[in-house]
């Protein structure tokens, strides 16, 4: 979604209830067709409870450019590692939707900074598991229809006329008009690309799963699938499609408070 944030924003946490330095660093992964501008409401009611917040922008959309060949799911990775490089404190790592595949791959890659993984509305991996596989796998998904992927340019994109109601259900009309402009094509070799987990590594970081339960893109079969295949600490659910961060903020910010504790 479409927005001119910095690759990596580093708040300061104002109106805390508690110091910040009692609370972890929460850092939050956009998915894809969107950048950090995703998060805005859900950082600042975080940070006026006192969280310290990190909002990644991932390469290759317009906020954050990079040329298409060199993108990949690397790169991805090693932005959400510079991201953290300086903290002193294990991080809640937030991921939605795609962002769970690139929030897998940091856990695995350093397990000791990581206090929490959440996954919102998130793909849940296994190893050698891509989100373009565990797509395949979501027969109540109404998103694949609606993708079309241009293998020259590298990209994939979402039908225009279908984004309302991908990612949008129940939303108030005046977010299901604005939000398909938001939408953003998506760099296609990360979507493609298995990523590499192991049970000494990722298997041990703690995870929490926030579910949503009308999501027409991430199925609550899927996700329910997902965390049979991988438990986790806890599961919370919120009463919406895919972009709770647009259409339930408070409830939202809850949900990652209670996982982050």
């Amino acid at each position: 979604m479409k927005a001119s944030t910095p690759s990596v924003q580093t708040p300061a946490a104002i109106g805390a209830e508690a110091p910040a330095a009692e609370k972890p660093a929460i850092v939050l992964v956009h998915g894809a067709f969107e950048d950090a501008h995703i998060w805005d409401a859900v950082s600042a009611h975080l940070q006026a409870d006192g969280y310290r917040v990190i909002n990644v922008n991932l390469p290759g959309r317009p906020s954050a450019p990079m040329s298409m060949n060199l993108v990949n799911s690397d790169v991805y990775r090693d932005t959400v590692l510079k991201a953290i490089d300086g903290e002193t404190r294990p991080v809640v790592l937030v991921g939605h939707s795609f962002g769970g595949i690139a929030v897998s791959a940091v856990a695995e890659a350093v397990p000791a900074k990581i206090k929490t993984v959440v996954y919102l509305a998130a793909y849940l991996p296994k190893d050698g598991e891509s989100m373009l596989s565990l797509a395949k796998q979501d027969r109540d998904s109404k998103a694949g229809p609606a993708l079309h992927i241009d293998e020259v340019k590298g990209m994939i994109s979402v039908d225009y006329a279908a984004r309302a109601d991908l990612f949008a259900n129940g939303a108030p009309e005046g977010l299901r008009k604005a939000l398909p402009d938001l939408i953003i094509d998506e760099p296609l070799a990360p979507i493609v690309t298995p990523v590499k987990l192991t049970a000494e590594r990722f298997g041990k970081v703690d995870k929490v799963y926030i579910h949503t339960a009308k999501d027409q893109v991430v199925s609550p079969y899927l996700q329910q699938a997902m965390v049979a295949a991988t438990p986790v600490r806890l599961e919370l659910t919120l009463d919406t499609g895919h972009t709770p961060f647009l259409t339930d903020v408070s409830g939202l910010v809850a949900a990652i408070e209670q996982a982050a504790k």
